[in-house]
């Protein structure tokens, strides 16, 4: 029989970072497939691509309670986003580390929602986890991502590295690893 484990849901001032729902597919598939959210990615995503990666992480939030969490607004349960913590892909050159990640709808931006999750899960990865660090990146020319990574406190490694599913050329090979250990996080949060 297999152990069930607890399935964490985050909540923050305005957001819910909760397990996900059949209904937050569409809307997922929807931002997949918008130029302006996907500039710093490789591709836009096909529906049936961007379902095989919201099952994925629906999976790895039932198998570990934790993971890249489906985001939605507290007022109205309306999904904006992605936001959560996942263990980087061996290739990375840091591997193993916890990377946190985002990404939400353009309708949703500048509004500090990444911030204000990307916040909460860290708080989850020191406090409840109890890791030692977390990592994230992006390729050097997003440089929205770098300011929230910046606004958590995280610190630019200045150890910037090809992407390895990428080819060396591409116009996203090029990342920057941005860190920040749990002293850190405790010591931002008593400023």
């Amino acid at each position: 029989m297999r152990e069930s484990k607890i399935i964490n849901t985050i909540e923050t001032e305005r957001l819910y970072l909760r397990q996900w729902q059949a209904s937050d597919f569409a809307p997922f598939a929807e931002m997949n497939a918008d130029p302006e959210v996907m500039e710093y990615f490789p591709k836009l995503l096909t529906t049936s691509m961007s379902n095989t990666i919201a099952k994925k992480c629906q999976s790895l939030i039932d198998d570990n309670g934790w993971g890249f969490w489906a985001v939605s607004l507290k007022e109205t349960d309306t999904f904006i986003g992605m936001v959560g913590l996942n263990h980087a892909h061996a290739d990375m050159p840091f591997s193993p580390a916890v990377e946190i990640a985002w990404r939400l709808h353009s309708d949703y931006w500048g509004l500090g929602y990444a911030t204000e999750a990307a916040s909460a899960s860290l708080n989850f990865a020191f406090n409840t986890l109890g890791l030692d660090e977390v990592v994230a990146f992006t390729a050097v020319i997003n440089k929205r991502s770098q300011l929230v990574m910046e606004r958590l406190c995280m610190t630019n490694t200045q150890e910037n590295f090809f992407h390895p599913m990428l080819e060396s050329n591409h116009r996203l090979a090029e990342h920057v690893l941005y860190k920040i250990t749990r002293q850190q996080w405790q010591d931002t949060m008593l400023t």
